[in-house]
This record gives structure tokens, sequence and C-alpha cells, in this order.
């Protein structure tokens, strides 16, 4: 499984059309997730996301009390993905690209229940490509091996990275699933691209030694315990906490929103950088944290991203608990005595 992984290298977040596929799309347009929203380019091949489309623009996720509304609305998403397929017409759209859980731009956040699996029933019904980027929260990151594991599909390509190597090399992979690997065999017989550093033998090795440990050390069922006792105690400690509006993730990748008004979600001020103060009081006491603003919309909302090492313990667990709130608590108050 690691080998196989490993002999399809390639750059990190590229995306190719293969020429079967091709021979069948007359103009190809791209879904992307981007932020909680869709974007595709609006008539080309050049990867210039240029408009947003009219529909699908939640991906069925969102922050605070917005995922909640979501929960019992994956009929309906899916239903606008298949609208705005519909509306460009099936033989112009060539993929949908989405991160399985969202990192860095909205906090660790995952779509609803079911969802996924409802938008590859739609990709399947006109030959679209699913693509999921997992640079973040794949390879063991939320508890499995592939975060669309516990999704229950299975995608067309798949981009992998951090925990591939787990720091110790720069390393990314692209994945691509056997229907289209065959393709390209049975056309071509070859994929033309490259990288200077394609395939870089010190690169492999590092990530395959990572790889073994993880497994030899059974540290993804590690992942999934500390995760657990990681949501316990942000829930326990902050659930109730009068500035912070959401608390969610999976495995050892968390996120914590903070808002002005929990009742009614309202962000803080873009111009008073929460998140920054955050990580700034967290490394006061010793706590490397991610901090990220434009939560809501790219300027307004602020929130912290927690990813621990996957040999974390329960000692180190409570400790990252117990910073990030006084962390939290110091940032709150500075900015609410101002």
């Amino acid at each position: 499984m690691i080998l196989h992984q490993l002999a399809h290298l390639a750059q990190q977040f590229e995306i190719f059309a293969f020429e079967q596929h091709l021979r069948r799309v007359q103009v190809a347009s791209i879904f992307v997730a981007i932020d909680g929203q869709a974007a595709r380019p609006e008539a080309s091949l050049d990867l210039i996301f240029e408009a947003w489309a009219r529909a699908v623009a939640e991906h069925g996720v969102g922050t605070g009390a917005q995922r909640k509304d979501f929960a019992d609305d994956v009929d309906r998403l899916a239903q606008e993905l298949e609208d705005e397929i519909q509306r460009l017409g099936p033989r112009t759209v060539a993929a949908f690209v989405a991160e399985t859980v969202v990192g860095a731009t909205l906090g660790a956040v995952p779509a609803v229940d079911g969802y996924f699996r409802r938008i590859r029933e739609v990709c399947d019904r006109h030959g679209i490509l699913l693509v999921l980027d997992e640079v973040m929260c794949g390879m063991g990151r939320t508890g499995t091996l592939y975060a669309c594991e516990r999704e229950g599909v299975v995608p067309d390509l798949i981009t992998i990275a951090k925990g591939l190597g787990g720091g110790y090399a720069p390393i990314g992979a692209l994945l691509v699933s056997d229907r289209l690997v065959n393709a390209l065999a049975q056309g071509s017989g070859a994929f033309l691209h490259g990288h200077t550093y394609n395939a870089h033998p010190v690169a492999c090795a590092a990530a395959l030694s990572v790889q073994r440990v993880i497994r030899r050390d059974r540290l993804l069922e590690n992942v999934r315990r500390q995760g657990a006792r990681l949501e316990d105690g942000l829930r326990g400690r902050l659930g109730q906490h009068g500035f912070v509006g959401d608390i969610r993730g999976r495995g050892l990748l968390w996120g914590v929103e903070l808002v002005k008004d929990r009742s009614t979600q309202e962000a803080f001020s873009p111009q008073l950088k929460l998140h920054s103060r955050v990580k700034s009081e967290a490394m006061k006491r010793g706590l490397a944290v991610y901090p990220m603003g434009g939560t809501l919309d790219g300027e307004r909302g602020d929130h912290i991203l927690i990813a621990p090492p996957f040999i974390a313990d329960a000692p180190v667990i409570d400790m990252i608990v117990e910073r990030l709130s006084d962390a939290i608590d110091a940032a709150t108050a500075s900015v609410t005595a101002s």
C-alpha cells in the first residue's frame, strides 16, 4: 500500500485531466470548494478561477450555527450542485474539488454527515471527477489514514503531503484511482509532467520510514484516543465560554471559533486581530497554535487551529487545553477592556 502510494508521487495540488476524459469534455469547468464556497473557471482549462458559481456556494460546511443549519439539508446541497452542472452542461464539467476536512481557512470543519456521499453520486451520474485535497487532514491527522474513509467515499484523485513525511522531508503525493491510470495506460501510455525534485529518493525514504513508524507504533489509534480526550477537554473548558462560538474537528485536528456574541455569532472586528492576540498569549505560555482570520467571509471572523503530534499523551493534551484556554481568556480580556 505505502510503496504503491509513493509510486504515484506528483506535484502538490496538481490537477490533471486525463486524455480519455477530455475526449468527451468540450469545455472543462472545475468546481472548487474554497473557504466554504464553490468557484470555477469561466470557460477554460487554464485553472484560473475567475467567477463564483451561482449555486453550490456552501460545500456542506460552515461555521458555528451555519453547520447546524446544513445538517438536515444534504439533499438540497447536492441538488444545488446538480442544478449548476445542468446549467453549465454536464459535458463541460471536468471535476469537483474539495478539502475533506477544511483546515486552515475555516478551522478544522468537517462536512455534514452524508454530504460527500451525495456529491459522489452526483459526480458519478455525470462522469465528473471527485478530487479531494487531504494535504492537511489526510495521512492520519483526523484518525484514519485518509479523512475520506469516515465519509464513506473513494475519490478519483487525492492529494496528500504533511503527514506523509511528518516534517522530516518535503514531500507531497497525488494518488490516482485505477480508473484514471487504466485510461492513461490504454491511451498514450504516458502522463507527461514533471517537477525538479519529483520522486526524490531521500524524501521518499523519509516518508516511507514515517509511515512504518505510524503503523508499528499504532499511532492512528493514539490519534483517535487522544483526539477524543482533546475534544472532551475543549468542550469542558471552553464549551460555555462567552466568546467561543464553536468547537469542531476530528482526530487531532481541532478548531476553536471566537465570536463577540454567542447568541448571534457576531464576529469581532477584524481590526482587533484577535486570532493573533491568542497566538501571542499562547506563545507566552509555551504553546504553539495556528491562528487565522477571515473565517466567515475572508475578512471577518477568528479561529484557532490545534494540531498536536500523533505521539501526544494524556498529560500533553490536558496541558494544551489548559494553556489554550488561558490564552483565549487573556486575549479576549484585552480586546473587551479596550
